[in-house]
């Protein structure tokens, strides 16, 4: 294991952006981070009011406990979606929120979100910033409690120069957590988001309540592309019996992907997160389609894995009981591949970013991602995640 990050950590410190810049004329970095649990000091409730517009998710919203006493709701024991709470105004409790209050046994307190936000600040970024010296265009969020922790996060100092808007729902995940995106408002125009609600059902046939995939189209300096944020669903319960789950949010990826790409096959895609899936995954081989190399790349099978490279390496981003995976991927649609450097975008480099200070140096978890909680203790790190990152380039 620290054999392998120990490589890992040589590939992760490649050339600089001086010893490229004859070739990277104009570059972008496209990028994503597992922020590990990025919850405000406040204990939450999902409420939903569904005499409105359902559809709308500004009824979709994370409220503080202390003021559901202000709002009309109703005890609901059903399932959780859109059609069963039309009419409905109902509250529904966060199982996570608890765990990250001051009076928890992690004592969760300002001190240590702010912390937390400036550690995580710091990461983002970086990502990418040995290619392009700057921080990067867009960024995909994993693990966010609700939009109030993503303004106070691109508040902070490493990032607030850069006028990051933000895109982002709230899902039913039952945890609370969400997933989110933030984008440089110079460089990325919105013309649309969605989030696309991925419903699974356990072995007792009920619903059980994980992350949307997030939906966003516009304009990456002048180019139109589309960006599809995933958080699958864990392995909890074991690999085998919870890959069917996986299995459906990559259909349902697809699906959402290959209706862009009809609609207008001029459109770049990215497709990024955690897949809790390796890239030789059935998920991802089989239902998600996507390719290895790009010389599989067809019209039918249009989707390649840039990680995969990574993965026969030995690369990873995170472990687990000592085993390595490489669950944090980035996806491409074939027209981001090009052998030379083009007017447009294409892809130079995709990498697994694991700078020092975010790798674990002591312990029984050396050579570990460098997390930010060992059990309810506050460790000062970051993420058991590594980021991932792509490069583009094009001609000036």
């Amino acid at each position: 294991m620290r054999k392998f990050l120990s490589f890992f950590a040589v590939i992760c410190s490649v050339m600089t952006f001086a010893q490229q810049q004859g070739k990277l004329r104009k570059v972008a970095a496209v990028g994503f981070l597992n922020v590990e649990n990025l919850w405000d000091t406040i204990r939450s409730a999902d409420y939903i009011d569904g005499t409105k517009d359902i559809k709308n998710p500004a009824f979709h919203r994370s409220i503080p406990l202390d003021s559901i006493k202000f709002l009309e709701a109703e005890k609901y024991d059903g399932q959780w979606s859109d059609g069963a709470l039309k009419g409905k105004k109902v509250v529904r409790y966060q199982s996570g929120s608890e765990e990250f209050t001051p009076k928890s046994a992690k004592n969760y307190n300002t001190k240590i979100y702010n912390a937390k936000l400036a550690n995580e600040a710091k990461v983002i970024s970086e990502l990418g910033s040995q290619y392009t010296k700057t921080a990067p265009a867009v960024v995909g969020l994993i693990e966010v409690e609700n939009r109030q922790v993503i303004e106070d996060l691109i508040k902070q100092p490493a990032l607030a120069k850069f006028d990051y808007g933000i895109i982002h729902y709230n899902s039913y995940d039952y945890r609370g957590i969400d997933v989110a995106l933030i984008y440089q408002k110079r460089r990325f125009t919105i013309t649309n988001s969605l989030k696309k609600e991925l419903k699974v059902y356990g072995d007792n046939g009920k619903r059980e309540y994980t992350r949307d995939i997030l939906v966003v189209t516009g304009f990456l300096d002048n180019e139109k592309v589309a960006f599809f944020m995933n958080h699958w669903p864990s392995r909890r319960g074991g690999e085998a019996i919870s890959l069917p789950k996986r299995n459906a949010a990559a259909a349902l990826l697809k699906q959402q992907m290959d209706s862009i790409r009809t609609a207008d096959p001029s459109t770049k895609l990215f497709a990024m997160g955690d897949f809790n899936d390796d890239p030789v995954s059935s998920s991802l081989k089989n239902h998600l389609k996507a390719q290895a190399n790009p010389k599989d790349l067809t019209e039918e099978n249009p989707y390649l894995n840039l990680m995969y490279p990574l993965y026969k390496k030995g690369i990873a981003s995170l472990a687990y009981q000592d085993a390595p995976n490489l669950f944090d991927q980035i996806i491409v649609s074939k027209n981001l591949i090009s052998d030379q450097v083009t007017k447009e975008y294409s892809v130079f480099k995709a990498e697994i970013f694991a700078p020092a200070y975010l790798v674990n140096k002591e312990g029984n978890y050396k050579g570990y991602p460098f997390r930010s909680w060992n059990g309810d203790q506050f460790t000062g790190g970051y993420s058991d995640h590594f980021p991932a990152f792509v490069i583009l380039q094009k001609e000036p």
